[in-house]
């Protein structure tokens, strides 16, 4: 969900025989590319695997050629390079938000995602 003052937009969707971790980066990746030109952004998550990859590990993952601290390859490389390609442009604040816990964004993106979901069955 896309918020810009009184300007609203909603994207959603769903990929068959996937992870939830997967799915939680093509959000943000869709969510950033979608914007026309570079902006503050604050990027709320319910997911701790998002934030804190695209805070804290993606700086050593880049430095250790895409190798955890366990030296084993990254899993979703693909899309950490592309969320970090669609950082870029922008000045990011990321926000976690417990999932499940009232917040009307959060539970609305939710009904989102379950309905994606939904419509491949």
């Amino acid at each position: 969900m896309l918020i810009y003052g009184e300007h609203q937009r909603e994207l959603s969707g769903a990929e068959p025989s996937t992870t939830n971790n997967r799915m939680e980066l093509t959000a943000a990746i869709m969510a950033l590319e979608a914007l026309r030109e570079p902006c503050e952004v604050t990027l709320c998550t319910d997911s701790q695997y998002l934030k804190n990859g695209i805070t804290e590990w993606l700086p050593n993952w880049i430095r250790k050629g895409w190798k955890t601290s366990a030296r084993k390859a990254v899993k979703n490389r693909d899309l950490w390079q592309r969320l970090h390609a669609a950082c870029q442009p922008h000045e990011i604040n990321w926000r976690w938000v417990r999932g499940h816990a009232g917040d009307p964004a959060n539970r609305h993106v939710d009904r989102l995602a379950t309905a994606a979901r939904d419509s491949l069955t």
